[in-house]
């Protein structure tokens, strides 16, 4: 069922609107709840976030959010960056490719259901099975005060911290963000807060 809080969306002059509104009819056919999250049309499972509707400069998407977990027989499903573990995209760049997609789109929402209704639950990777740069880890070993405060943060803000760290491909890039997250680090905030 429509929900009107999200209509705005819809009617918002984007480039990506017939295609924003195709998606939102085919996820309406569905039993999930429309719903708003993070700015965009979220459609949702007994309050589980099933599959998102976002848009970028070059394409607009559905997003699962257990995607990893389906089958994909079209081959289509993409992972938006290496460090992604869970969501997977379907991509469009007109509004021809979603009408094309209509029943495989409508599947992959099924089986998201299914994952959903089964509990299903993608097996994440834990914060000692991301690499600590060796500057950082130089840095640890050398401020045991740094290093429980690091400790002490929550598991997504200590991979967030070090996916930022470890992205710097030049050591002296990586120094000046770990000296620009000392205090970040120590206040208990992620990198972007």
């Amino acid at each position: 069922m429509m929900n009107p809080k999200v209509d705005f969306y819809f009617e918002k002059a984007e480039q990506w609107q017939d295609e924003y509104r195709t998606l939102r009819a085919i996820c309406l056919e569905t039993s999930l709840t429309e719903e708003l999250k993070w700015g965009c049309p979220c459609y949702t499972f007994h309050g589980t976030n099933v599959v998102l509707i976002h848009g970028f400069k070059d394409y607009c998407a559905l997003l699962f959010h257990k995607g990893v977990l389906l089958k994909d027989p079209e081959g289509i499903l993409i992972q938006q960056t290496e460090n992604v573990q869970s969501a997977r995209q379907i991509r469009f760049t007109d509004v021809k490719q979603i009408q094309d997609l209509k029943a495989e789109l409508k599947g992959y929402i099924f089986e998201a259901i299914e994952v959903e209704k089964a509990g299903l639950k993608v097996p994440m990777k834990k914060t000692a099975d991301f690499e600590i740069v060796e500057e950082f880890e130089t840095r640890l070993a050398a401020d045991p005060e740094l290093k429980a405060a690091f400790e002490g943060l929550t598991p997504g803000r200590q991979k967030g911290y070090l996916l930022h760290f470890g992205q710097a491909k030049q050591s002296k890039t990586r120094e000046t963000r770990i000296e620009k997250s000392i205090s970040k680090i120590f206040d208990g905030k992620g990198w972007n807060e």
